[in-house]
């Protein structure tokens, strides 16, 4: 798994790592059994603190995706196989998604370039998005 950080961007390092767990979850990068690096040599290969790590790894074990124990070190609980998710998770899930799409019609963008963007987003995930794809010309 190759992880890809932006120490200038705005959002903190703890998330961008978290980001790009969850995201090379989703793609099938790692399914549940792979372990991560330990805080300590994800830290050093990333040149960051790896208390920051322990942060990011933490985030994934509170969401249910990693497990985190001192003799195997951090594992992936849950992955696109793992079957529905805890029905906590869905209720937050919906709430961040309401505030998303939020602030995206604030922004202005219209609902077919929403639901153009959510289509190719779930499509680069390997899933269905049962949307009806764009048609020709569309600018989407």
């Amino acid at each position: 798994m190759l992880l890809t950080l932006d120490l200038n961007s705005e959002v903190p390092i703890y998330q961008q790592l978290r980001d790009r767990v969850v995201e090379a979850i989703a793609v099938g990068e790692l399914a549940t059994g792979s372990a991560l690096p330990s805080t300590r040599e994800l830290a050093a290969d990333l040149g960051i603190n790896f208390h920051t790590v322990n942060k990011a790894y933490d985030l994934l074990r509170q969401e249910g995706l990693l497990i985190l124990n001192r003799k195997s070190g951090a594992v992936i609980q849950r992955d696109p196989a793992s079957g529905p998710p805890p029905t906590v998770f869905t209720e937050q899930w919906r709430a961040r998604l309401r505030t998303l799409l939020a602030e995206a019609a604030a922004q202005g963008l219209d609902g077919p370039a929403v639901l153009a963007d959510c289509a190719a987003t779930l499509d680069g995930f390997g899933l269905p998005s049962a949307l009806p794809a764009p048609e020709l010309g569309d600018p989407a």
